[in-house]
């Protein structure tokens, strides 16, 4: 069932004609924002207390539903029927894998060619869609840099973290069907992955209410992001140099604040030989990045197509050998 709804994913993505239950976790956490800043307005204390109880309730409420679809599958016929169509369309809904690569194709194809085609300010649009930094003045090559350390970061967030805790909830199946299984723990991680997306800033009164939730996708997300770290090089570079591109990539993204985003941003400069990292702009903010992979080329086009096909055989590589173990 995971793997037909990873491959249902990269089918038929995220169609815009059917409501996506990120978007209904992103509509919670905007109507339980509004309510808390009205009622504690600028408090610290109150503002950190109800971004927790926030997070608590969209963690918890997402895998709870999630949890109530897998109980319809041991449910009898013909309701265990719907119960497991409602599962496949939902473990599909927590996998981003189209959705990241069309985002990030849609970037590219937007960039000026030499027959006159496209030009920076759609390019610069389209980039504001996928990435939180400042996009305004960015040239050709910084579009580009922006492109790829999004789908190397938005990887492990969109594709392999809930993926990993989809292959966790079979294993809590395979110990009982009582259990929260991957249905449950994959909505779970994503209301988390959403409230730190939404919350998850260091300004304003965000500094406190979202402080939970920015914690809490860090631990969810902190596995997952290892094992991409240690699998990626399978599938991208001779074995042999499997220790070398594990070891580049901890180098590079340990002095990145964020646990997990440097990381798997080095493990994908490292494996697609691309240099990421350096000087962002957030708001009035500039914020200098590690640089990772440094001795080598700055991305191109062609480098964006090797982060997006790494991807794909990466989470192919993961199915693989669920399919086997299993």
């Amino acid at each position: 069932m995971v793997a037909a709804a990873a491959g249902l994913d990269w089918l038929i993505g995220d169609p815009a004609q059917i409501v996506h239950p990120v978007v209904v976790m992103g509509w919670f956490i905007g109507q339980t924002r509004t309510l808390l800043e009205r009622v504690v307005g600028d408090n610290p204390i109150a503002l950190r207390l109800g971004g927790g109880v926030i997070t608590l309730g969209v963690v918890l409420g997402s895998g709870t539903v999630g949890w109530t679809i897998e109980r319809l599958c041991f449910a009898p016929s013909p309701i265990h029927a719907l119960g497991w169509s409602l599962l496949l369309i939902g473990l599909a809904s927590a996998l981003a894998a189209r959705s990241l690569r069309s985002s990030v194709s849609a970037v590219v194809k937007a960039l000026p060619t030499s027959l006159g085609e496209g030009d920076l300010a759609t390019a610069r649009q389209r980039l504001s869609w996928i990435v939180g930094r400042d996009v305004c003045e960015l040239n050709e090559q910084e579009i580009l840099r922006a492109t790829a350390e999004s789908a190397s970061e938005n990887a492990v967030d969109g594709l392999f973290a809930p993926l990993f805790w989809m292959l966790l909830g079979l294993a809590l199946w395979g110990i009982s069907p009582n259990l929260p299984g991957p249905l449950a723990l994959a909505w779970a991680f994503k209301a988390s992955s959403t409230l730190d997306s939404m919350l998850g800033y260091r300004t304003g009164r965000l500094y406190w209410m979202g402080t939970a939730g920015a914690r809490l996708d860090d631990l969810l997300t902190w596995i997952p992001c290892r094992i991409v770290m240690v699998t990626l090089p399978l599938v991208a570079q001779p074995w042999s140099r499997w220790t070398e591109l594990v070891r580049a990539a901890e180098h590079d993204g340990a002095p990145d604040p964020s646990p997990n985003a440097g990381r798997s941003e080095a493990s994908f400069a490292h494996c697609a030989g691309i240099r990421l990292g350096g000087r962002n702009r957030y708001g009035a903010n500039w914020v200098d990045k590690p640089i990772l992979a440094e001795h080598c080329p700055s991305p191109d086009r062609t480098a964006i197509t090797r982060v997006l096909n790494l991807n794909l055989k990466l989470e192919l590589f993961w199915l693989l050998g669920m399919i086997l173990i299993w």
